[in-house]
């Protein structure tokens, strides 16, 4: 670079940076000591003090900026900023900067203000992140402000949605499995809107006492409940509605009713405003007339006409008290019952009448009813029987797709009831209407109430049809029809024990587990066990197993005949009880527990008052018919098991649900199980108590079964096409209770392979009428053979015909509500052998029989071995 260029060289001191510094230009005093010249370890070109040089010294200057941060690095290494804040501070100690001066824990120098301030500048450490009271406090009066905005607008966007609109619902339309329309239910057609004038003061003091008793100084919503619900949705719990009355009522004039935020935000600002722009009287009369009351009733005026036959205004305190219970939710609490295990008719009549007088004792305590009038309504209103457009078996396929529906999505049955729903089925209208004319051809045969009153009346049929290779319902046989008064779906109702056709569930366990004999090999059909009437029952570890008498505890079979030691494949056939008494401790009982879940018996339907008792073998469970076919569809499928559904499509508002997906294949038991289960099966039809069914002209498979005192007679056979059961028992009316039914239809008693197997037969034949038939897989040798030479017995002493016998129901008798009634022998106490005309001898206690033979009761057997689970494990 040619010198000319060359910055001229500054004065000593002067300059930019010298200005910058306030330092005095070199006239102003000498030079200060060269730095290191006095040995301390201070010296440096600054003075200690900050404003002067060492005793009285002037600071030498720099000659520019580059000298000084050369200076400053020499000094202490820190950089351009050290050097700079050396600079500003005035020395370490007494400085304005220093520890002891008034700028400590802040840089210096001036700083830069911003909109908000953090973290706070002027701050170090963690100080920076500590915000002011300025932040704090403008923050939330930000927040109040910006939700008073949203407030607002929410408030002044939302319209009062009017009553009216309400009834303009979608109806729910169902399909066969072709396609075609079968039924459609909902809808507008049963709505009309009243004034708050024409609803009487005792159904308004009855609903605001028991939903909302302070409903008339509410403001129409209730913030903790709102913010209850809020909060359970954020965490994805369980979902809360509205709380007050006002919020019920605004919620009903929506179709839709998810439980989602931006609904509870509509909800909450449309209460507001309701609540300013309406009445009370008004927001009541309008929730009323909204509110759904389970027939198919939505408001006041239809329920009334519903359950009583009358106007609104002409409903009687009493009246108007169980239309608030059934408020509650009428899938629950309707007396007709509703959808669901738990909606039977005698659990949802319970809780009606609980509710109802929960209502009225809660009227005098929240001051809407005096004690004087509350004492005059004691007996709970008479309700009118339900009519119902849906006639034949239409009402119990819609009941049975809308349950399965509700469980697939997890929505109320009363949302469903508001419509918009095209629902697609697995029933075959077809095979519906066979099923249905082989039970009333049947009934009209067998049954003659006016000739025999105290037999034939109240007599119940009830049949299911499954298709075992996917587990679709393809006809059921549910009883009258709603349009004759019966509301029970008999195809679907537990209660009902299904006696000796558990039988072969049993066995299936022996196969599959094998006993503690064979250490957990599978056992072979060909095994022998004795069948004499009233064995003795022993348990895994040899022992007798002991009645409550403290004797040993037998078990009893048809008639007195001694069978000896026979094998389990004619056990089966004779429908012999004492072989699968003793088969099912040797197994376990939880093994035989294990086997029927795995083929869709539900635990639900266990007798839970004998999972550890020897008659469980026998059959006291109480599965629907639905169940029995689709467990015997499991045998006949080879194994593989489907759960059964009844819907293969919902749609709704033009979009598919997801949850309708064919259910999962599963393999319950290994295929030559099953295989071996069936040739079993095939002898019963061909030789031994199904007989009546032996000349069908394509293979079949089944199994009789008949339970004590003759209250229940089952068939259940398949094909590998389809898999079928029927079942008959009489019914005491209004309570459920199963009554005996022996002398019905002018025979003695009846048994699984008559009334109920004509049944099967006469639809299976017209069911399967164009079928290929399949026969059945031939079965395998399978397992160890126990006892395969028998030893010397009696010689029978009579020749036992091939028709079932009953096996035990609980003590309690079992009923189709599941209420126990008690019988003979629990009088007489259990297993007391001394007692009521059982037969046999004093030696100890007894399972009394019937024809199939049987217990009432049995004891828990006790498993001490520990082998195989034992039979209580």
């Amino acid at each position: 670079m040619s010198e000319h260029r060359r910055k001229p060289p500054q004065q000593q001191g002067g300059g930019r940076a010298a200005a910058r510094r306030g330092q005095p230009g070199p006239s102003a005093g000498r030079r200060a000591t060269p730095r290191g010249a006095t040995g301390s370890p201070s010296d440096s070109y600054e003075s200690p003090s900050g404003s002067g040089g060492s005793g009285g010294e002037e600071e030498r200057p720099y000659g520019g900026r580059a000298e000084a941060r050369r200076a400053a690095q020499r000094n202490g290494g820190g950089g351009r900023r050290r050097g700079a804040e050396a600079a500003g501070s005035g020395g370490r100690r007494g400085g304005p900067g220093g520890p002891n001066g008034p700028g400590r824990g802040r840089p210096s120098g001036p700083v830069k203000k911003r909109l908000i301030d953090y973290p706070r500048a002027g701050r170090s450490g963690g100080a920076r992140w500590v915000p002011s009271w300025k932040l704090v406090s403008g923050l939330f009066i930000g927040f109040i402000g910006g939700l008073m905005a949203a407030v607002g607008i929410g408030y002044a966007m939302v319209g009062i949605p009017s009553v009216n609109d309400t009834a303009l619902a979608q109806n729910n339309v169902f399909y066969w499995a072709d396609g075609t329309q079968m039924a459609a239910t909902g809808g507008q057609t049963n709505r009309q809107i009243v004034g708050p004038e024409e609803i009487p003061s005792a159904m308004k003091n009855a609903v605001v006492s028991a939903e909302n008793a302070s409903f008339y100084q509410d403001k129409g919503v209730d913030p903790t409940g709102i913010a209850r619900a809020f909060v359970n949705m954020a965490r994805g719990g369980e979902t809360q509605g509205g709380s007050t009355i006002t919020q019920q009522y605004v919620k009903n004039t929506y179709l839709s009713q998810d439980q989602t935020v931006s609904r509870k935000f509509k909800e909450l600002f449309i209460s507001i405003k309701v609540n300013s722009k309406l009445s009370k009287d008004q927001i009541l009369a309008g929730y009323l007339n909204t509110a759904y009351y389970g027939r198919n009733a939505y408001g006041i005026q239809a329920a009334a006409q519903a359950y009583f036959g009358r106007d609104a205004r002409k409903l009687t305190a009493g009246q108007c008290v169980f239309l608030a219970s059934v408020l509650k939710g009428p899938n629950l609490y309707n007396p007709d019952g509703g959808v669901g295990a738990l909606a039977t008719q005698d659990a949802n009549t319970k809780r009606v009448k609980a509710r109802w007088t929960w209502i009225l004792d809660r009227e005098v305590k929240v001051g809407k009813m005096t004690q004087t009038d509350r004492d005059k309504v004691t007996k709970f209103p008479d309700i009118k029987k339900q009519t119902s457009s849906l006639s034949g078996q239409t009402g119990y396929l819609v009941d049975i797709a809308k349950e399965f529906v509700a469980k697939k999505t997890g929505t109320a049955p009363e949302q469903l009831e508001q419509g918009g729903y095209r629902i697609y089925t697995t029933f075959d209208k077809t095979k519906v209407n066979q099923l249905e004319k082989a039970v009333e051809a049947t009934k009209k045969s067998f049954l003659d109430a006016k000739k025999r009153p105290k037999t034939d009346k109240n007599v119940q049929f009830g049949a299911a049809s499954v298709d075992p290779n996917s587990g679709a319902i393809v006809a059921i046989y549910g009883g009258d029809g709603y349009d004759k008064g019966h509301y029970s779906n008999n195809a679907n109702t537990t209660g009902v024990p299904v006696g000796s056709t558990w039988k072969p569930i049993v066995l299936a366990s022996a196969m599959k587990y094998g006993t503690y004999k064979t250490e957990g090999q599978p056992l072979s059909a060909m095994s022998r066990y004795n069948g004499d009437d009233l064995l003795v029952i022993k348990d895994q570890n040899g022992d007798p197993i002991m009645g409550n008498n403290g004797k040993p505890f037998r078990q009893k079979n048809e008639g007195t005949t001694a069978w000896g030691m026979v094998t389990l494949r004619k056990a089966m056939e004779q429908s012999i009880n004492s072989p699968f008494a003793q088969l099912g401790v040797d197994v376990g009982l939880a093994n035989t527990r294990k086997v029927a879940e795995s083929v869709g018996i539900l635990p639900d339907s266990f007798d839970k008052g004998n999972l550890d008792h020897v008659s469980f073998s026998l059959g006291t469970s109480t599965p629907s018919a639905i169940r029995m076919a689709d467990a015997y569809g499991t045998f006949a499928a080879s194994g593989t098991h489907y759960d059964p559904y009844s819907v293969t499509k919902v749609v709704r508002d033009s979009k598919t649900l997801p949850q309708f997906k064919p259910p999962v294949k599963q393999q319950a038991m290994d295929e030559n199980v099953a295989n071996n289960v069936t040739d079993v099966l095939k002898n019963v039809v061909q030789n031994g108590t199904g007989q009546k069914v032996k000349d069908m002209g394509f293979p079949v498979a089944g199994k009789t079964g008949t339970t004590d005192e003759n209250k229940s007679a089952w068939f259940v056979g398949y094909t590998r096409e389809l898999s079928t059961s029927v079942t008959l028992f009489r019914t005491e009316p209004d309570k459920g209770k199963l009554l005996s039914m022996n002398g019905t239809g002018g025979v003695p008693s009846v048994h699984g392979g008559d009334i109920p197997a004509q049944v099967w037969r006469d639809y299976m034949a017209e069911a399967l009428k164009n079928s290929k038939h399949e026969d059945f897989p031939p079965a395998e040798k399978l397992g160890e053979i126990l006892n395969a030479s028998p030893t010397p017995s009696v010689t029978p002493s009579a020749t036992s015909s091939p028709s079932s016998s009953p096996t035990p129901s609980d003590t309690p008798s079992p009923t189709l509500s599941n209420s126990p009634s008690p019988t003979t022998s629990e009088s007489c106490g259990k297993s007391d052998r001394t007692c009521g005309n059982n037969g046999g001898t004093d030696a100890g206690g007894i399972g009394n029989g019937g024809t199939d033979g049987g217990v009432t009761t049995t004891p828990t057997a006790t498993n001490t071995a520990g082998n195989n689970g034992g039979i209580g494990n």
